[in-house]
């Protein structure tokens, strides 16, 4: 049976967030749909997004967008189309995927990647460029240069790679001297990265969210559906949030950082949903081999590690 309380909190997130199409598919062919395979009959995903506000005429038109930008690759069998991921979808959502589920590191020794844009990269290659690393965290030090305290090198090779930028721009790593916690160190954070507006940003994430975990976590028994449609908003949320944070190491951020604060609430949200909503998952979706294979064993690595199927509640 379903809460009428919980009902109510998404029909307000939903009225007072309203999400675009396109982005709310990508929250969830990166949540749902890619660990079981990465693909799905259209039918049965216009089913399982119906409850969010999207029309069939809404995912079509998106769907065929997402195909038009390379997330998305369409398959025809009989009358039915398949959708799944690309392979340069599948890069992008791994990236992502260690942003979203994987804490920053805990400690940091100074270290620095760098890359330096020559002059000769310009227009709009340069300009892709800049947008991908400041999407992973790279904050402008001067013109030309980017950096990062603690960024992936795997990450960054890709990157480049996908920009056709490795032979076009010189990557490096550096090595601070002062000391870690050093006054002009932290002008220099402040002034690459808008960390105000960002805590802001977090706060408001968790003024939304923490009273949908306090009600769950009150209730006898909890829905399937409503467990995916919590976890959908609760993940595209904190998607949008993340999107802007460069993920700083602890030693550059302030005190009692509202990021980490929110991390951990959507760790305690996503831990209490995800049972419930991978059982509502499963039930909706279809493949052309029937419904969705069970869930990668990567899966189970989100948040510092969930439950297996066998001791899900």
């Amino acid at each position: 049976m379903k809460s009428r309380h919980i009902s109510q909190w998404i029909k307000d997130f939903l009225d007072k967030h309203p999400s675009r199409a396109n982005s709310l598919i990508i929250t969830i062919y990166g949540d749902f749909i890619a660990p079981h395979g990465g693909t799905v009959w259209l039918g049965s995903f216009i089913r399982l997004v119906q409850p969010l506000g999207l029309n069939e005429r809404m995912v079509r038109t998106s769907v065929y967008r997402l195909s038009q930008e390379k997330w998305l690759v369409s398959e025809q069998l009989g009358r039915k189309s398949y959708y799944s991921l690309t392979t340069s979808g599948r890069r992008r959502f791994e990236h992502a995927y260690r942003r979203i589920y994987f804490a920053p590191q805990d400690t940091w020794a100074g270290e620095w990647q760098l890359v330096l844009i020559p002059g000769s990269l310009g227009g709009t290659p340069r300009d892709a460029l800049r947008k991908d690393l400041a999407w992973a965290g790279y904050g402008t030090l001067a013109s030309g240069i980017l950096a990062h305290p603690s960024a992936d090198t795997e990450a960054l090779l890709d990157i480049l790679q996908e920009n056709g930028a490795h032979d076009k721009v010189v990557a490096m790593k550096a090595q601070n001297i002062s000391a870690l916690t050093s006054k002009p160190l932290q002008e220099l954070v402040r002034e690459c990265w808008n960390l105000d507006t960002l805590a802001a940003r977090y706060l408001d994430f968790i003024e939304l969210f923490r009273p949908v975990l306090r009600t769950m976590r009150a209730a006898g028994k909890l829905d399937p559906e409503q467990c995916f449609m919590v976890q959908t908003l609760l993940m595209h949320d904190f998607r949008r949030a993340l999107l802007h944070d460069p993920q700083l190491p602890a030693q550059l951020l302030p005190a009692n950082w509202s990021g980490g604060i929110a991390r951990q609430l959507c760790h305690d949200l996503y831990s209490l949903t995800y049972p419930l909503a991978q059982q509502h998952l499963l039930s909706v979706c279809e493949t052309a081999n029937g419904p969705l294979p069970p869930a990668a064993p990567y899966f189970y690595e989100r948040f510092g590690g969930l439950k297996l199927p066998d001791t899900a509640p």
